[in-house]
């Protein structure tokens, strides 16, 4: 900040972390800072200042400072003189007043200088206060300049909302359902995910539902059972501090049709892609009176977070409320340390096996084997019992 100002610009913290700062949260990874300063200025003034500058988009007057391996995102104050819905082109400008009019909330367009003081042109800090994500301005024309805001409304209110959300904001989000088709499925997962990972999601899913968005978003709708499972889940993950937004799409769902819809619709990595579509999916049934080795052979077989997303969403299916039998699932889960064969596939080539298919399989059965004695079996007394069964295997 003082590599801006002392050359008589202005500068000042902006966004998420004023608004974090007057909540007394921790804010995020990212500080914004909005200067009357010029880009290209910018630039110079941070490399003056020995600092490193990143033109991260000088286009749209934003730099990127790095300093202690922190990120600061500094913007020249602008206006908007054309939007598509997911781009715009800027002009820039020294006017705080025109800045703060172009942001998407009130609760966004809160400014706070180096010395703690705070600039409020819109009155964000009481909305924020009451609990009311507000547009700035006209809730249709922020919208149309960006359709994303339709999701981060939605996102911000199960952040800060209290009570029912803004009537215009709610009316100006579900008249505007058809846009999101011409969102990117990498932007709608970001701001879905980021709204799923909120303490208490639920208020504000069953408003998106009310509305539209949310089966808009994910292209099918949720019935009312994925409604309550759901719900039952987030009360179960915050008993448990084990919060999974993926989990939380997941209990969405009601089929597989619908998982493979999301997953495409939102563009998954293949990983996130399998792991949604095997939530529901197990070979082995899970149940809350199962026994600690029963457990230890589940987990042995779908590997820890297979087990725990099979955990929470059977208990999810049943209640949300406390049950120390799964809760001991989940404690054994998360402090289980996945056992080791003690044999190998040299092991079994050594007793004659030729290298091929059939090492595997006779690796399968004694592991089946050391699986079904709760993996206490060591090296010797495994080796024993493989050559007890090695003669089928050979050719």
């Amino acid at each position: 900040m003082n590599a801006l100002i002392k050359k008589g610009g202005e500068a000042r913290f902006v966004g998420g972390c004023v608004r974090d700062a007057l909540l007394g949260q921790p804010g995020g990874d990212n500080i914004d800072i909005a200067t009357s300063i010029a880009p290209n200025r910018v630039i110079m003034l941070l490399e003056t200042a020995g600092l490193k500058a990143i033109p991260t988009g000088v286009k749209h007057g934003t730099v990127t400072a790095i300093v202690a391996d922190e990120t600061f995102e500094i913007t020249t104050l602008r206006r908007d003189v054309d939007t598509d819905g997911r781009h715009a082109t800027v002009q820039f400008t020294e006017d705080w007043s025109v800045d703060a009019s172009r942001r998407d909330f009130t609760i966004n367009a809160m400014y706070c200088d180096i010395n703690g003081t705070l600039y409020d042109p819109l009155k964000g800090a009481n909305d924020l206060k009451s609990g009311v994500v507000r547009f700035v301005g006209n809730a249709e024309r922020r919208i149309q300049e960006d359709t994303l805001r339709i999701l981060r409304f939605f996102r911000f209110y199960a952040h800060f909302g209290k009570g029912p959300p803004d009537p215009k904001a709610f009316a100006a989000c579900g008249a505007a359902t058809n846009k999101l088709n011409s969102l990117s499925g990498e932007r709608i997962a970001s701001e879905l995910l980021k709204w799923l990972a909120v303490p208490d999601p639920m208020p504000a899913i069953k408003y998106a539902d009310e509305s539209g968005v949310l089966s808009s978003a994910l292209q099918f709708s949720p019935n009312t059972g994925a409604i309550g499972r759901t719900d039952n889940l987030v009360s179960i993950e915050n008993q448990t501090g084990l919060v999974d937004p993926l989990r939380r799409l997941a209990s969405l769902t009601s089929n597989r049709k619908q998982r493979a819809t999301v997953a495409s619709r939102l563009k998954f990595s293949n990983k996130s892609r399998r792991r949604l579509e095997a939530m529901f999916v197990s070979p082995f049934k899970i149940t809350r009176t199962m026994s600690r080795a029963e457990a230890q052979t589940v987990l042995y077989r779908l590997g820890c977070e297979h087990f725990l997303d099979t955990v929470f969403l059977s208990w999810a299916c049943e209640s949300g409320e406390r049950d120390p039998n799964w809760q001991s699932l989940l404690d054994h889960a998360n402090h289980w340390h996945r056992p080791t064969l003690p044999v190998a596939g040299e092991d079994i080539i050594a007793l004659g096996i030729p290298a091929g298919p059939l090492v595997g399989k006779a690796l399968n059965e004694v592991e089946e084997w050391w699986a079904s004695g709760d993996f206490k079996a060591g090296r010797r007394k495994t080796l024993h019992y493989l050559s007890t069964i090695v003669d089928k295997f050979k050719q």
